[in-house]
């Protein structure tokens, strides 16, 4: 608490304009909420930067006395002077309200004095308290950066940027005003301020009040010698404005005698009690903030052993290596009933790798390591190696053992994307269930916030900085695979991530509820965890003689492009050098549209040769050629080779479920969802891809989901009536926006109103349709207008996403997914018009992710039910690949066809159809 201290001409008077704080702290960081639901985002960043600055200025120039100065709510003074004041001022946004309150608590737990008064504003008590401190001889800081304040600076009295760790002093008031503070009433009198509406004279600056002040000494002089001016447009304005500037002058002038509620004495600086504000931000779920005032304070600490937010002592972590400590650690994983396991492998692919050890965790603190494979960290770890390896159970024993506790119903397992766990363990016959996934849960309630690994969730939840996998195995050439690091080191990680993942669903999980996020993470994710860790162990058959004639034929053809781009440049040169055909493309051949980069390089992007082939030049069509057939090699032709399997002989993809905002899946090593769908090139690379012998792949696709979807979402009755009718949906809209009959249509308008369909999904411009369907922008501009005249609805939707996303910053999608973007708030425009484009995209391509992912989910059980020995290969965005015997293909076809279509009941009535286009073949290819 703030001690009693006389103010004399020692002290060091700090005064913190805690309303600039609150808004700045709310703009900085994205919104987050309690678990009870209560935003708390401005009160989280209000708290840091409260804190910094405390820290910042311990030391030589330590303050003697501190308090924050916040707006009192409700109207002041000024009001009744100028009915119109902050009249244009938006109303503050609805998630900080209830935190205004809150971040007075914040002020108070932290010991520092919290001062407002009724029909004042901030800066007048900062103005009063600055001159009383003043008058006594003190030195004043004030803490901000508002102009308004800047009024007050004197050889006494400074101001202090915070954000900028800036001091403002008579110099950088003259700098920005161009005058002294003295004379700062006066230019804000003439200037005015839009944002708080003060009117100050049309038509004059900051600058133009400065040499009209400066010339005329004052704002008086100046009014009663306005008519002198030479100038007719200031004299005239000041003429006829001379009220405005006086009127402005009493709004902006700060009161030097508001009455105070407390005097400047109890404004002692004192230190933090760590038994007032631990508990606070205890309070406000602040975990990392709090582990790190506790440790700065030494403030009190919850049982260490039970609390998800206390110390992590790795010491206390033990390494398993006989039957009997096993067992003990089973018996205390059974009395937990939920336990946190973690498994230790020699690789990254689950379908590949090598089971090392296990990781048990029974409750925060409690984590065990198992070892199972390691070696001798000298050895090579072959089977001629005559080293010892480490004394540690034989693995058939420890899993005989584990197998019972990892599959019993009555005991919930938690992991860390468990996905990756589930699929190890498999290989070694264990089906682990139930579970929960820590990654997933954090997921839900905030993708787009932040990351969801281990490593970011532990610094932001408990903060804490796990041990990183480069101190355990090395990098680079040097770097070890886990089972050669020794036991001790290989504990201490491993231990950890267990303890860590418990410790994440403690304070994780609860908020679920709170949050109303539940049934999101009950049917939408958690559930996938499985499937795809059983679509990642089946994998899918690749053709290696047809991919090698592939790769040879990309390669031929690599070889062609280069001749021609070498013929049309009239030299030798290396093609997949940017620098060199830059230098060719605009040095030497003059070509237009040539822009330099930073580093003074000539742009050769695919943008700027696209460009240049629309107009007919022959090298930069060699060259795109060129590209697209080197990076088709490399990326799938010659890249497939090496994620075939030696022993199963099929490829398997991993599938990551947190890695985009909207919930749509992605894929890696290798990358099966971003092969090329509508060139001739890209469906031979699904030719590589084949069914067994007696088998047929079996591709189900959804036709037009995303539009569908946008037809229900924006509630376009058309839309939905043509959706229901069967009619062809793009020409349907080129009848609408054109003003053209369907019967007859040329392809080329059906092909426009197509590129206006998809394109208004994602936000697109009309710079951008132009390039895309070859018009000028005003052309562009005239057919989205007219799209948007037809169907209003869509134009709706848009506003209404962009508003919800600013409000609250996220969209939810039919399901109730949360997709957040905290650039809706950004100050650079760009950035915010980014983030207003994928807020209107993300309920839609959101809802298609949460289609497919409901259909996947019920796939299982429906090929069970139906007799049918089929299996789901991949997820492809809005298309399903399965492996079926081909006397089986025409059920799985109208199984896939049933399933997928009603994918949302019965949580969800659609109002449009959602069909199904499904096709079986010997080759992916064949299959579309």
């Amino acid at each position: 608490m703030a001690t009693t201290k006389p103010v004399d001409e020692t002290s060091h008077v700090y005064l913190i304009d805690g309303s600039g704080y609150i808004f700045r702290a709310y703009h900085a960081l994205p919104p987050l909420t309690r678990t009870d639901g209560t935003p708390t985002g401005a009160v989280q960043g209000f708290c840091n930067m409260l804190w910094k600055l405390l820290e910042d200025l311990k030391g030589d120039d330590q303050p003697s006395h501190l308090a924050v100065i916040f707006d009192h709510s409700g109207k002041t003074f000024r009001n009744d002077l100028y009915d119109l004041y902050k009249a244009n001022r938006p109303p503050a946004p609805e998630d900080l309200i209830p935190q205004f309150s809150i971040i007075r608590d914040a002020t108070r737990a932290f010991g520092t004095p919290c001062v407002e008064l009724e029909n004042y504003e901030a800066d007048d008590i900062i103005a009063t308290y600055a001159r009383q401190a003043e008058a006594l001889g003190a030195d004043v800081t004030i803490v901000s950066s508002d102009k308004d304040l800047m009024q007050l600076v004197t050889d006494k009295v400074s101001m202090f940027d915070a954000m900028k760790n800036k001091r403002i002093q008579v110099p950088e008031v003259m700098e920005k005003f161009g005058v002294g503070p003295d004379k700062v009433i006066d230019i804000q009198s003439l200037a005015g301020d839009s944002v708080d509406n003060v009117p100050g004279v049309p038509g004059i600056g900051v600058k133009t009040a400065a040499l009209l002040i400066n010339e005329y000494g004052d704002l008086d002089t100046l009014l009663e010698r306005a008519g002198e001016i030479k100038q007719k447009g200031r004299r005239e304005k000041l003429l006829a404005h001379a009220e405005d500037a006086r009127i402005s002058r009493d709004l902006v002038t700060l009161k030097l005698d508001a009455p105070m509620p407390e005097r400047l004495e109890e404004f002692g600086l004192a230190e933090p009690d760590p038994d007032v504000l631990v508990p606070f931000l205890r309070e406000m779920e602040f975990r990392s903030f709090t582990r790190k005032v506790e440790e700065a304070l030494g403030g009190p600490r919850a049982d260490e052993t039970g609390d998800a937010t206390a110390p992590i002592n790795r010491d206390d972590y033990e390494c398993v290596t006989t039957m009997e400590a096993l067992e003990r650690w089973i018996a205390k994983s059974f009395e937990a009933g939920q336990i946190a396991v973690d498994t230790e492998t020699d690789a990254l692919s689950s379908t590949a790798s090598g089971l090392v050890g296990i990781s048990l965790a029974t409750a925060p603190g409690r984590a065990c390591y198992i070892p199972l494979a390691h070696v001798d960290p000298q050895g090579t770890g072959d089977m001629f190696d005559t080293g010892a390896a480490p004394e540690q159970i034989p693995m058939d024993q420890a899993l005989k053992v584990l197998k019972p506790l990892l599959e019993d119903p009555a005991v919930l397992k938690i992991g860390q994307n468990f996905k990756y766990d589930l699929g190890v363990l498999s290989r070694y016959g264990i089906d682990v269930a139930p579970y929960d996934d820590t990654m997933l849960i954090s997921y839900v309630m905030e993708a787009g916030l932040h990351g969801h690994g281990m490593d970011a969730l532990a610094e932001l939840h408990l903060g804490h900085t796990c041990i990183p996998f480069k101190e355990i195995c090395g990098t680079g050439k040097n770097q070890i695979t886990f089972d050669k690091v020794p036991l001790d080191k290989a504990t201490l990680y491993a231990a950890e991530d267990a303890d860590i993942t418990l410790r994440l669903w403690e304070i994780l999980k609860p908020a679920l509820v709170a949050k109303k996020m539940a049934t999101v993470y009950e049917t939408l994710e958690r559930p996938m965890a499985d499937v795809l860790s059983k679509m990642e162990r089946v994998g899918i058959k690749v053709d290696p003689d047809q991919l090698n004639r592939l790769s040879s034929d990309f390669g031929q053809k690599m070889m062609a492009a280069e001749a021609e781009a070498h013929e049309a440049a009239g030299r030798d040169f290396n093609v997949a050098s940017p620098k060199q055909i830059g230098e060719i493309l605009f040095g030497e051949m003059g070509l237009p549209g040539g822009k330099k980069t930073k580093t003074g390089a000539w742009s050769t992007d695919a943008a700027v040769l696209d460009q240049l082939a629309a107009e007919g030049h022959a090298l930069p069509v060699a060259l795109l050629e060129y590209r697209q057939f080197a990076k088709l090699k490399s990326t799938y032709s010659d890249s497939l080779f090496a994620h075939i399997n030696r022993d199963t002989k099929r490829v398997h993809t991993s599938f990551s479920l947190a890695a985009t905002t909207t919930g749509r899946l992605s894929s890696t090593e290798p990358n099966l969802q971003n092969i090329p769908i509508r060139t001739e090139a890209g469906r031979q690379i699904r030719e590589v891809f084949i069914a067994e012998p007696g088998h047929v792949l079996v591709a189900a696709d959804y036709s037009q989901v995303e539009l569908r979807l946008l037809a229900h979402i924006a509630n376009v009755e058309s839309l939905k009536q043509a959706f229901r009718d069967g009619t062809d949906i793009h020409a349907m809209t080129a009848s609408e926006v054109f003003g053209v009959p369907i019967e007859g249509m040329d392809p080329m308008v059906r092909r426009k109103a197509k590129a206006i369909n998809f394109g208004v999904i994602y936000g697109i411009s009309a710079f951008g349709l132009a390039n895309q369907i070859g018009v000028k922008r005003d052309e562009a501009k005239a057919f989205i207008d007219a799209y948007f005249e037809k169907f209003p609805g869509i134009r709706a939707y848009m506003d209404e996403m962009k508003a919800k996303a600013a409000e609250t910053g996220y969209v939810e999608t039919i399901f109730g997914r949360r997709a957040h973007f905290p650039g809706i708030r950004d100050k650079n425009p760009n950035m915010r018009m980014f983030a207003e484009r994928q807020a209107i995209n993300a309920p839609i391509q959101g809802s298609a992710a949460d289609v497919i992912r409901r259909a996947m989910i019920r796939m299982d059980d429906a090929l069970n039910a139906a007799n049918l020995d089929a299996k789901m290969l991949l997820q492809v965005h809005d298309e399903l690949v399965f492996e079926v015997p081909e006397n089986q293909a025409a059920d799985l076809i109208a199984l896939t066809a049933k399933v997928m279509g009603e994918a949302c009941s019965p949580a969800l009535e659609l109002s449009v159809p959602l069909v199904v286009d499904a096709k079986a073949g010997r080759t992916w290819g064949e299959a579309h």
